[in-house]
């Protein structure tokens, strides 16, 4: 691997390997040129200097299949032009400096919270905006999603673990549900090595995916009853009127058609267009589980959630027939069969919560015991396993509520 000065790179140079933010962050991928526009934001982000690796493995990862089975079927950028560049969110930039600030586990935890909220009210006056004035601040949004993705790339363990209020999905279900699915959105095309141009337009994607929602009436999507098959079909009709939006507003093509095509499916059973797997854009593969696995794991007003855990199982189901496989595999090896945040109950007889995945097993997450802590005061983890460790089963609601409960105890005294 390679140490490139970034003042040494020209507009459009290219490079027969890739070219990396980090070992795991893919700025450009092979044979592709250097753009004035990410020369501009490299400065912009004071980055020096960059990598440049021949060996790298990126572009398609790889996953234990037989785990799988065995589970589930030179650019001038001056002083005024820098002036000129979009301002993010000032209470989402105070949030961030706050959360990298934080070292130990309970202060982190909460500092992640607490910039999770801040883009939940930014993704809320998002479609204020376009409800009462009809427009969108593209630059501002894509710069705001540039941080999203820097952020949950740090904070990946932390921010998985969050799981909205009920009250807030209710009130908020739109915009909840477009703040979590874009959570495990960028998860996912961080797994699966897009670069930082793809992870923008994913992102930008992602929460604009329910868009043609406010085209409806609102009870459609606040109802607290089932809807009937004429209710279905208006709320079919969004992505359509989200893509008109969208296509309106000028914002890039890709960014377009995953709107357009996120309810699609690998078999042809999706909607609007019935398109089948060659003709989805990657994106909208991306948004389609990120969105029903968001779904499915969150409580509606007329009906309660699946565990994550259920949530997963029916994803992995029906991979590559409703789902893209190498997706579902990246939603599962991000996650973990037993997802990060999710309450589990182990064959010693603890209770523990997982916060992290193991990368070489889905099947054995990381998990924090409830009540412990380790030698620096922070909550003991342990590494689940197939014997006296062994996840016996996922705790249900009101279990989870009471592991809750007990933990907030414990913290207290």
């Amino acid at each position: 691997m390679n140490t490139i000065k970034v003042e040494t790179l020209k507009p459009e140079q290219s490079f027969k390997e890739e070219l990396l933010l980090d070992k795991s962050f893919i700025l450009l991928g092979a044979g592709q040129p250097v753009t004035r526009e990410l020369l501009k934001e490299l400065q912009m982000w004071n980055i020096q200097e960059v990598l440049l690796d021949g060996t790298n493995p990126f572009v398609k990862p790889e996953f234990d299949e037989k785990v799988l089975n065995e589970n589930f079927e030179e650019v001038d950028v001056n002083e005024e032009q820098k002036a000129e560049a979009p301002k993010m969110n000032t209470q989402i930039k105070e949030a961030l400096a706050k959360a990298q600030g934080m070292s130990n586990e309970k202060g982190r935890l909460n500092a992640v919270l607490n910039v999770y909220n801040e883009y939940m009210t930014y993704i809320h006056s998002v479609y204020t905006r376009y409800a009462t004035h009809g427009d969108f601040n593209k630059d501002e949004l894509f710069e705001t999603v540039k941080e999203l993705c820097v952020f949950v790339k740090e904070n990946r363990r932390y921010v998985l673990r969050i799981s909205p209020s009920v009250e807030t999905r209710t009130k908020n279900y739109l915009v909840s549900h477009a703040m979590r699915s874009t959570i495990f959105a960028i998860v996912i095309g961080l797994k699966l090595h897009l670069n930082f141009t793809q992870l923008q337009e994913l992102g930008v994607g992602c929460i604009l995916h329910e868009i043609g929602m406010l085209k409806l009436p609102s009870y459609l999507y606040l109802s607290e009853k089932k809807f009937s098959h004429a209710e279905r079909a208006k709320i079919a009709t969004h992505p359509l009127l989200g893509y008109q939006i969208i296509n309106m507003a000028d914002f890039p093509i890709p960014v377009q058609r995953s709107i357009l095509e996120h309810h699609e499916r690998e078999d042809g059973s999706g909607y609007p267009q019935n398109l089948t797997a060659n003709n989805i854009s990657d994106y909208a593969k991306i948004i389609s589980v990120v969105c029903s696995y968001e779904a499915m794991s969150s409580p509606r007003n007329f009906r309660e959630a699946r565990t994550t855990y259920d949530a997963m199982v029916e994803m992995l189901k029906n991979q590559n027939s409703k789902y893209n496989g190498d997706v579902i595999k990246a939603l599962l090896y991000s996650l973990s069969i037993y997802p990060i945040g999710a309450y589990v109950y182990l064959a010693n007889g603890k209770i523990g919560q997982v916060c992290d995945v193991n990368p070489d097993n889905p099947k054995n997450p990381i998990v924090q015991i409830l009540g412990e802590k380790a030698a620096d005061g922070d909550p003991r983890t342990i590494e689940t396993d197939d014997g006296i460790n062994k996840i016996v089963r996922v705790l249900n609601s009101a279990e989870a509520k009471d592991a809750v409960k007990f933990l907030k105890k414990e913290e207290a005294s």
